[in-house]
C-alpha cells in the first residue's frame, strides 16, 4: 500500500463507522415492507422507488454522524462500552463528523424535494419532519434522545414514517394496511434501541443521558424487549388473517431465540453486543419475510 492510499483507506474506515452500517437491517426492513407492499395496488416505479430509497437512506446515515457528533461534544461517548464512536474515541474532529451528517442530510433532503415535485408536494413536510427528528434526537440544547423519548421516535420513523412513505409514493395513499405493516417492523427497530440503551445504561446514567432504559432500570427495561420482539409477532400473525403469507414470518423465531436469553439472562455491558448484532439479523430475516408475504 501506497503512502497516499493509507490516508484514503482510513477515511473510509472512519466513514463506515460513523455511518453504522452493520444496523442498516433497521432501515432496511420498513423499505422493503412498505414497497412490498405497494407492489401488491399495482407496478412499482423504478425511479420514485431508488429516489425513495436515497430520501430514507441519505437521512438515516446522516442521522448517526450527527448522533456521533452531539453525544460526542457532549461527553456521552467518553467511556461507552459499544461499538467505537468518531468524536467520543478521538478518530475525527467534531466539525469533520458534523460536515458527513450535513452532505448526507442534503442528499436526503434533495431527493425528497425532488419526490415532492414529481410526486406529491405533501413529501415537502414529510421531509422537513424526518430532518428534524433525526437532529433533535440528540442535537440541539434539549434533545428529546436525552428525555426517554427514544424508543417512540424510533417506532415511528423506522416503523410508520419508512413503510408508509413508499407506500404513499407509489400509490399516492396510505391504506389501513400501510400502518398495520408497519407496527411489527417498527416494534423490532424499538427492540434494537433498547438493546442498545440497555447496554450504555450505566454509562448514559452517569453522563446525564436520560434514556427510556435509565428511566426505568435494568428489569423492565428488558421486560420491555421482550414485550417489542414478541409483539412484532403478534401484530404480524394479527395481519395474516387478511393476508395468510405474512405466516412466512414465523421462520425468523429461531433468530429471536439467542438475543432473547442474552437480554432475559441479565447480560450487561459489552455481553449485550451480541444481542444487539442478533437482535439486527432478526430485523434483517422478519423484514424480508414480511415483504415475501404481502407480495405472494
Amino acid at each position: 500500500m501506497t503512502v497516499h492510499q493509507e490516508p484514503l483507506r482510513a477515511a473510509v474506515h472512519n466513514w463506515v463507522i460513523g455511518a453504522r452500517l452493520k444496523t442498516l437491517p433497521v432501515t432496511y426492513a420498513p423499505l422493503a415492507v412498505g414497497l412490498a407492499l405497494a407492489h401488491t395496488s399495482g407496478a412499482v416505479e423504478w425511479w420514485s422507488a431508488a429516489l425513495t430509497v436515497v430520501f430514507v437512506l441519505g437521512f438515516v446515515l446522516g442521522t448517526n454522524f450527527f448522533n456521533d457528533y452531539s453525544d460526542g461534544i457532549r461527553g456521552v461517548d467518553d467511556h461507552r462500552q459499544g461499538p467505537t464512536r468518531m468524536v467520543g474515541s478521538g478518530r475525527a474532529a467534531p466539525r469533520q463528523v458534523f460536515r458527513h451528517g450535513a452532505v448526507l442530510y442534503g442528499i436526503g433532503a434533495l431527493a425528497g424535494a425532488m419526490l415532492a415535485v414529481t410526486v406529491s408536494w405533501w413529501l415537502l413536510p414529510v421531509t422537513l419532519l424526518v430532518g428534524l427528528g433525526g437532529w433533535f434526537y440528540t442535537g440541539g440544547s434539549r434533545p428529546y434522545g436525552y428525555r426517554g423519548l427514544g424508543e417512540i421516535s424510533i417506532f415511528l420513523y423506522h416503523g410508520v414514517v419508512f413503510v408508509c412513505t413508499p407506500v404513499y409514493v407509489q400509490t399516492g395513499g396510505v391504506p389501513g394496511s400501510a400502518l398495520a405493516a408497519s407496527v411489527p417492523v417498527g416494534l423490532l427497530a424499538c427492540a434494537l434501541l433498547t438493546t442498545n440503551n440497555l447496554r450504555d445504561l450505566p454509562t448514559d446514567a452517569a453522563a446525564g443521558k436520560i434514556t427510556l432504559a435509565v428511566r426505568l432500570g435494568a428489569g423492565r427495561t428488558r421486560r420491555l424487549y421482550v414485550f417489542c420482539v414478541a409483539g412484532a409477532f403478534v401484530s404480524a400473525l394479527l395481519m395474516a388473517f387478511s393476508r395468510p403469507w405474512v405466516l412466512l414470518v414465523l421462520g425468523a423465531v429461531p433468530f429471536a431465540v439467542f438475543p432473547l436469553r442474552r437480554v432475559v439472562g441479565k447480560a450487561g455491558g459489552r455481553e449485550l453486543i451480541p444481542a444487539l448484532e442478533h437482535t439486527c439479523l432478526l430485523l434483517l430475516v422478519f423484514g424480508s419475510l414480511q415483504a415475501t408475504g404481502l407480495i405472494l
